[in-house]
């Protein structure tokens, strides 16, 4: 029923010392304070980006992926670790894993290491590649996941995923990629079920259109249109705005678990469709 006619409050509403009286709020758990992370596919891009964020915000970080050079540079840029794998390859991961223990306990996993590869149609789609692509998405991650998963059960932890709006929708051109993308994200969605009552949080962050140029190329190796997909938006995501994203979601109190993230820009609905655009996204 209502009290009276609806009207905005003025100061004489005011009554002192009343406020949440009467109410018994829960207690906020502190913030989750940093610790070490292995953050995967490292030498470019939101991998890259994250070790940046991560390191500015005082974790120790053992940065991961291929290409050796790249390490070294973000190293000397950031003072992360670096570590050489390939992370579909058991048992580099098992070295990783160990090379951790020697720095010290794992307090979050960062699975980021992935790709795509071609713009085949399912009518002409490529077996192999898209095998490829199932590996560079899901198995890195499963292999990455099982190595640290025993430690933070135990500890206490975060394991992250960084899939991709194409781990909830699909688009033309794209179904490999978006495949291997579903498929990569049912790993977290069915951790939390697995690891219900455990002292480890499952965090999936969905990146929309990011300016990963790197990521293009090596999916079409055409420069030109590598350097055309940005310019069809006028302010795509930067790596920088996922990494601070993953930041965020990592300090917040260990009771609170951010389950799905989606980044992305403004001018951007799905996963194919932008502002002005005409044409799927591929």
């Amino acid at each position: 029923m209502s009290e009276g006619a609806a009207r905005p409050i003025t100061e004489s509403d005011y009554v002192e010392g009343v406020g949440n009286s009467g109410i018994t709020e829960p207690t906020r758990l502190a913030p989750m304070t940093p610790g070490l992370a292995v953050v995967t596919g490292a030498s470019s891009g939101i991998g890259w980006d994250t070790t940046v964020a991560l390191r500015a915000a005082g974790w120790d970080v053992i940065a991961v992926a291929r290409r050796a050079d790249r390490l070294a540079a973000l190293a000397k840029v950031t003072g992360c670790y670096g570590f050489v794998a390939d992370l579909a390859v058991p048992e580099q991961v098992e070295a990783l894993a160990d090379y951790a223990q020697i720095i010290g306990p794992v307090r979050a996993l960062v699975n980021n290491a992935g790709g795509a590869i071609g713009l085949d149609s399912v009518a002409e789609g490529n077996p192999e590649g898209w095998a490829k692509m199932y590996e560079m998405n899901v198995l890195t991650a499963l292999n990455t996941t099982k190595a640290f998963l025993p430690g933070l059960r135990e500890r206490g932890g975060d394991v992250v995923f960084v899939t991709s709006i194409a781990a909830l929708d699909t688009y033309p051109n794209g179904a490999g990629y978006t495949g291997a993308k579903h498929a990569e994200a049912m790993l977290p969605r069915t951790l939390r079920l697995e690891l219900l009552g455990e002292p480890v949080r499952i965090i999936e962050i969905c990146p929309g259109l990011v300016q990963t140029p790197e990521f293009t190329l090596n999916r079409t190796g055409d420069v030109d249109f590598s350097e055309s997909l940005y310019q069809r938006v006028n302010h795509p995501l930067a790596g920088a705005d996922i990494a601070e994203g993953i930041v965020w979601a990592l300090g917040l109190p260990p009771n609170v678990n951010i389950d799905q993230m989606v980044i992305k820009p403004v001018e951007q609905s799905n996963g194919y469709t932008l502002k002005r655009l005409d044409q799927p996204i591929q």
